[in-house]
């Protein structure tokens, strides 16, 4: 029976095989949401019975990774390279591609398992449950962080299709009580699908999964990359002074 860390390892070669080809490291994102719902499926079709709380975590992983999936491949699609795997590319001169395949690829690939041991260990779990009041409340977190995620990656893509707003910045909306809604809601699923996990008699060692991509998001590929090329702007030093960095609040006066 083929395993899930193996059928990832697959996945993101074969995104690192494309990328090479067609100079392109920044697909990767493409592929993130899209390889949870392969994940997740995979673990369903191999289940031996119907499990409710499994299947919960399955649809909303299929939900979250499809529309993540269709929002970056709209984004960048006819776009070149991102600036962060541009940067790479240029810094890393001669040893691009074993670097690309170490350090984004497989990299991702070690994330991509971690973040989904609430569904490794859901299917995997000796004693199955379904404690219906962790259910719903995991169900509900979730929504809360589909929510932030979805509406405000709209809201930032109607203000960017605005020619008007070109070089200014994002403030409005649920933009105006986090910096990033779309990392505190992406956060915010992983936590819901704790507790679903949990509920089904997973392990605690589940709680790996929305521990890493909220560090993450917090400390390492999220907030400090994007937020690292604006510091020196005016604008921004202004609405950081105002706005939560990740956890939604009221804005300071």
């Amino acid at each position: 029976m083929l395993e899930p860390g193996i059928l990832i390892f697959i996945y993101f070669f074969v995104f690192f095989i494309v990328a090479t080809l067609i100079k392109n490291n920044s697909i990767v994102d493409i592929g993130w949401g899209l390889g949870f719902v392969i994940t997740a499926w995979f673990l369903q079709l191999q289940s031996s019975e119907a499990h409710l709380p499994q299947m919960v975590i399955t649809l909303l992983t299929t939900v979250w990774g499809l529309r993540l999936f269709y929002h970056i491949l709209k984004r960048n699609f006819h776009k070149g390279e991102d600036f962060r795997y541009a940067k790479w590319r240029k810094e890393w001169g001669k040893w691009v591609i074993p670097r690309a395949f170490l350090q984004i690829f497989m990299l991702q690939g070690v994330f991509m398992y971690i973040v989904s041991l609430s569904a490794i260990l859901t299917s995997t779990a000796v004693e199955r449950k379904t404690m219906i009041p962790l259910i719903f409340g995991g169900i509900l977190i979730w929504s809360i962080g589909f929510y932030f995620e979805s509406v405000g990656d709209a809201q930032l893509r109607k203000f960017k299709s605005n020619p008007a707003n070109k070089g200014r910045l994002m403030t409005e909306g649920l933009w105006r009580y986090t910096r990033h809604p779309n990392y505190f809601g992406e956060a915010t699923m992983w936590w819901g699908m704790l507790l679903i996990a949990l509920g089904a008699g997973a392990s605690i060692i589940a709680v790996l999964s929305p521990l890493t991509i909220t560090y993450l998001l917090l400390f390492v590929s999220g907030v400090p990359m994007l937020e690292k090329p604006m510091k020196e702007r005016a604008d921004f030093q202004e609405y950081a002074r105002h706005t939560s960095k990740f956890f939604p609040w009221i804005p300071k006066k």
